[in-house]
């Protein structure tokens, strides 16, 4: 199964996700723009609409899609508007880019439940959307963390 999600700096969360037990791979990318195989430079420039994303390849018989989203919700701050921390710009958006009606679902009532439970005073911004086109990223970007020996 696959799980696409955007929550600030793709480098951050595909190293949160890629130590899951149950997620099989992990990719970052660019997903949700108007631009056909954008560059890092590119998104960059916050004018290609992309949010920088982590593509999550799981086993569900070993991590569940709620799992996951418990972890994204987690892991950043849903109520900043196209920012994490201090990166700002678009492609910074807290995002859940869905792959099937059942994800899209899940990703609704998880959304729903965690604005309920009053655990933010500001409203959750983060963008439901289907799925689209996913760019991989240059390999440099690729469990960066892991390269530059920060992990």
């Amino acid at each position: 199964m696959k799980a696409t999600f955007g929550a600030g700096c793709f480098w951050c969360v595909e190293h949160v996700f890629r130590k899951l037990n149950g997620v099989t791979s992990t990719a970052v990318g660019y997903m949700g723009g108007t631009t056909n195989n954008p560059t890092y430079e590119q998104v960059c420039t916050d004018t290609t609409g992309h949010a920088e994303v982590v593509e999550v390849n799981y086993d569900p018989n070993k991590i569940s899609y709620d799992e996951l989203l418990q972890v994204f919700w987690a892991n950043h701050d849903p109520t900043t508007l196209n920012r994490q921390g201090p990166d700002i710009g678009k492609q910074y958006r807290s995002a859940i880019f869905f792959h099937t009606p059942e994800q899209q679902q899940t990703a609704i009532k998880s959304k729903n439940d965690l604005e309920k439970s009053g655990m933010y005073k500001k409203k959750i911004v983060t963008e439901i959307t289907p799925a689209s086109e996913f760019y991989k990223a240059e390999e440099y970007h690729q469990q960066y963390y892991t390269k530059c020996g920060i992990v």
